[in-house]
């Protein structure tokens, strides 16, 4: 069956602040960039020339209006991003630490994407995706999570390939028990697995990473898991093969952004291979060119307006051979 898009997202739209210097009088400046994870992801696709959608919720608002004008521009199908009368579009403030590291301020008590109802979500329109993607900050509170396991569902029944994406952010969660258990709902449905260093320490309370990741394959059956390890690169779990490749040395400015691009770039790869068969060969190449481009956007402010061609993250990969 012929799917309209390759990918739909739900989640979090929302605005990241980065300090970006100060001004003559010695005050902070911050840049407001159009950014939340799954955004991020789709932004990548549509610079691979993918067809997606985005299904979330902005306030009525001046910032609302901005990422609603800036995934449009992206290419973005956003006929069913919503906007909430009453509440703001969510903000987040973001300070870097001198290694490029991050943490965030959160303005989010509530935050429009929170605001998504079950009955916003239209299962057909989630049903014409040959990829779903979510991750768990459309989870936190009870209204957008029975948003997301509607659409979840609507995917499943669909047959989607579920990709997820934990993306913990624990100043979001009322408590991380709540999160882990979130995060556990999303490794019981999904295909495609994009998991950090410190998550899969924090979701299967082991410090070596093949152990953590044993441990949910065990646990979840998730046919492929892709881990990230920062500037170490990254590995590829899949059918009993496990694939490392190493990242990129570039000058990184910020890492907002980074996982997610190297999670598009993964989605992209896997919609121009066959899923159920995929080589060590084709996992190395999916591994590098990813790390390539999560590298590029580390060295930009934000993350939507960031992502690099597809020929700017072969340039890179060629300095390296």
């Amino acid at each position: 069956m012929e799917k309209k898009y390759d990918v739909i997202a739900m989640g979090e739209l929302l605005i990241d602040f980065p300090m970006n210097g100060q001004s003559e009088q010695g005050n902070n400046l911050f840049e407001a960039c159009p950014g939340g994870a799954p955004c991020n992801v789709l932004a990548l696709l549509n610079k691979m020339g993918k067809k997606t959608a985005f299904v979330g919720k902005v306030g009525r608002d001046q910032f609302g209006t901005l990422l609603k004008n800036t995934i449009a521009e992206a290419g973005i199908d956003a006929s069913h991003l919503m906007m909430d009368e009453k509440v703001n579009t969510t903000l987040a403030f973001v300070h870097t630490f001198p290694d490029g590291d991050r943490e965030f301020s959160f303005y989010r008590n509530p935050g429009a994407d929170m605001m998504l109802a079950e009955e916003e979500v239209d299962p057909e329109f989630i049903k014409d995706a040959r990829i779903f993607h979510f991750g768990t900050l459309s989870m936190t509170h009870d209204g957008v999570r029975a948003a997301t396991k509607k659409a979840v569902e609507a995917a499943k029944e669909g047959g989607c390939l579920i990709s997820f994406d934990p993306n913990l952010r624990p100043p979001l969660w009322s408590t991380l028990e709540l999160a882990k258990e979130q995060m556990e709902y999303g490794f019981s449905k999904c295909d495609i697995l994009k998991i950090s260093d410190n998550e899969i320490q924090f979701v299967s309370g082991r410090e070596d990473y093949d152990e953590g990741i044993a441990y949910l394959q065990e646990k979840y059956q998730i046919p492929l898991i892709l881990l990230t390890m920062g500037r170490d690169g990254s590995r590829a779990y899949y059918k009993g093969m496990r694939v490392e490749r190493p990242g990129f040395s570039v000058k990184t400015i910020e890492t907002t952004g980074a996982g997610d691009t190297f999670g598009g770039s993964s989605l992209n790869y896997i919609l121009e291979h066959e899923f159920d068969n995929l080589t060590e060969e084709q996992l190395g190449e999916l591994l590098t060119f990813a790390n390539a481009a999560a590298a590029i956007v580390t060295t930009k402010k934000g993350a939507i307006k960031a992502m690099p061609a597809h020929e700017e993250v072969m340039d890179l990969i060629r300095q390296y051979e």
